[in-house]
């Protein structure tokens, strides 16, 4: 089978990887020369290309199956609209009718509550932040197109593993965290994440919308004390944030994501089943245990 990875990073990689390990051809684009060489090397089949640049998608195979997890990256000099909204329509338009399943990655920043209610697919999305904005407006371009129905959308709660381990450096280093002490944080391991995306590929029936996270909210202050104390070390401060309102925004969201249609649907079982299990792993694999 054919498989293309648009957004080969934290996620996407290895999603690819194991396509790969799989048997599947598997085709990966990217804006990068070097990664494309990096890519080649592994026997993944680079495309140089751009979800922003149109016409530089003419010419993207016919495959079966397509994983789209593309991330922001400030540096760009790109709206995070023009990526995510403006990135997936050109996506969209350029690839075969032939293909048959699309699976999205998109974000629990869809959802703006900030009153630690629990959260499910049915709940109302009202984002705050402007990546949850274009996160919907995204899955609302991908559900009016036709492919969308041949699609499932991966509603990620804030993903955390190795080499990605919020605040870890700050509580290292001892300097004061900007966070309220309490709010709700949901996460994924990414070894889960990447698992629920291959579930979701093999078996979720589309179109379909499934949120995917621990189902273990943990309060912020419960989270930082918790990795201090792994790493051995005392807890900094806590201080609300004020200066930037992108990170005061993101602080203050509390809200508590269910994790039961994942369960239903992908029948997953959790390797890191909470932040408890996926930290000690983490930060065992940095001390080299």
């Amino acid at each position: 089978m054919k498989k293309l990875v648009v957004g080969c990073g934290y996620l996407g990689a290895p999603v690819a990887e194991q396509w790969l390990r799989d048997g599947h051809r598997v085709h990966v684009l990217t804006r990068s020369a070097e990664h494309a060489e990096r890519f080649a090397r592994q026997g993944l089949v680079p495309i140089l290309g751009d979800i922003t640049v149109p016409e530089t998608l003419v010419d993207l195979p016919v495959v079966d199956h397509v994983l789209c997890a593309v991330g922001y990256d400030r540096r760009s000099g790109l709206s995070i609209k023009n990526v995510y909204v403006e990135g997936l329509r050109h996506l969209l338009d350029a690839l075969s009718p032939m293909t048959t399943r699309l699976v999205y990655v998109s974000s629990t920043g869809v959802y703006g509550q900030n009153d630690g209610s629990w959260i499910d697919e049915n709940s109302p999305c009202q984002p705050t932040r402007e990546g949850g904005v274009a996160c919907l407006e995204a899955e609302r371009c991908l559900q009016s197109h036709a492919l969308g129905r041949r699609s499932v959308i991966l509603r990620m709660c804030g993903i955390y593993g190795p080499g990605r381990v919020p605040r870890i450096a700050d509580i290292k280093a001892g300097r004061p965290i900007a966070s309220p002490k309490y709010g709700y944080l949901n996460l994924i391991h990414r070894q889960d994440a990447v698992r629920s995306i291959l579930l979701a590929e093999e078996n979720a029936i589309p179109p379909d919308l499934i949120l995917v996270g621990d189902g273990c909210p943990v309060l912020r202050r419960d989270y930082f004390a918790y990795l201090a104390e792994l790493l051995a070390t005392d807890l900094p401060d806590l201080v609300v944030p004020r200066n930037d309102a992108a990170v005061s925004e993101r602080a203050l969201s509390d809200k508590r994501v269910t994790n039961q249609r994942m369960l239903d649907v992908l029948r997953i079982r959790l390797e890191y089943p909470s932040f408890r299990e996926g930290l000690e792993s983490v930060v065992a694999l940095e001390r080299g245990d």
